[in-house]
């Protein structure tokens, strides 16, 4: 698989990244419903099987049940991907809530619960999770890089930032790394945070390339209609109407033209985020090893201008 360096650091990343949100299980309102151990497991070893060199996971998926489940993994392969993590959710014993925190006194128990969870003595790349505290991101962005100092972390990224709060912490210690959402719905990014990142050599790892599952071409209303009660999805946005027909209208366009190129909608889609020069990788969440299977061949997947220019009529159409 096409590998990519990491804004100025020396991780050599493949283009597809495995997500682990979903493999974390259930946590109440903000899960995917159940989740075997043995088809996460089974899943991560796919993906390292197939050439993915970096893993993406937070405390805050399954309440660090997704950092363990990564370990176990890791324990049964020879394979020694890339760790990413992050920082800023913490729960109370028992309960699913998660809640912001920034302070250094958190994020530092943050880092020794994650080193003790995912079994390992540094972590490749340690991200802010959100700037939900925005008071606080210049305590947690020099603790971070303290943490740097000390050898507990690699290298250090932010997730979900807008340009000025790129700016106020790259001012103190410089990015690794954005970690911003990247769709075909959801384009947002493109009018300033991808070129800031462009110009100041900050890598980018897109999340939610699938926008949570719509761009995967398997939805329909009969679907939505028999949701799990426990999936956050039921609470989204992009899951309520007019949004959710008008998205699948322009899903039914994009498998019109994913059938010419012989993909499909999730291929074509996760390909088109690798296509902006912005882009480092994409990270891919699959909870089976065959959801896996589906989506690898996307980094294989070319889109010509021509392509990328009848999406962007029909998207304005």
């Amino acid at each position: 698989m096409q590998k990519r360096i990491l804004g100025k650091s020396d991780l050599d990343i493949s283009v597809l990244g495995l997500g682990s949100w979903a493999i974390g299980g259930n946590i109440g309102d903000w899960g995917w419903g159940e989740q075997s151990i043995q088809d996460s497991i089974n899943t991560i070893h796919a993906a390292l099987d197939n050439g993915i060199n970096w893993i993406d996971t937070a405390p805050a998926y399954g309440l660090g049940n997704s950092e363990r489940v990564i370990a176990k993994a890791l324990k049964q392969s020879s394979h020694r991907p890339y760790i990413f993590t992050k920082c800023g959710f913490r729960w109370n014993e028992g309960e699913s809530e998660l809640l912001s925190d920034l302070s250094s006194d958190s994020i530092r128990e943050e880092i020794e619960l994650s080193l003790a969870r995912l079994n390992v003595d540094c972590i490749d790349l340690y991200q802010i999770h959100k700037p939900n505290q925005d008071h606080l991101l210049e305590q947690a962005w020099e603790t971070l890089s303290r943490l740097k100092k000390e050898g507990k972390v690699r290298h250090i990224g932010v997730s979900n930032f807008s340009v000025a709060q790129l700016e106020r912490v790259n001012s103190i210690t410089p990015i690794t790394s954005l970690q911003p959402p990247y769709s075909l719905i959801n384009r947002e990014i493109e009018q300033d945070v991808l070129p800031w990142c462009l110009n100041n050599q900050v890598g980018t790892i897109h999340h939610s390339a699938m926008s949570h599952g719509l761009l995967t071409g398997t939805w329909d209303h009969h679907r939505l209609h028999h949701l799990d009660a426990q999936d956050w999805r039921r609470k989204s946005a992009q899951f309520q109407e007019p949004a959710f027909s008008q998205r699948i209208k322009f899903v039914d366009f994009l498998k019109e033209l994913a059938d010419k190129k012989q993909c499909t909608v999730a291929q074509l889609s996760i390909a088109w985020t690798l296509a902006h020069p912005a882009t480092t990788g994409t990270i891919i969440g699959a909870r089976t090893s065959l959801q896996l299977k589906e989506l690898l061949p996307a980094a294989e997947v070319i889109l010509s201008s021509d392509e990328l220019k009848q999406i962007d009529n029909f998207r304005h159409s």
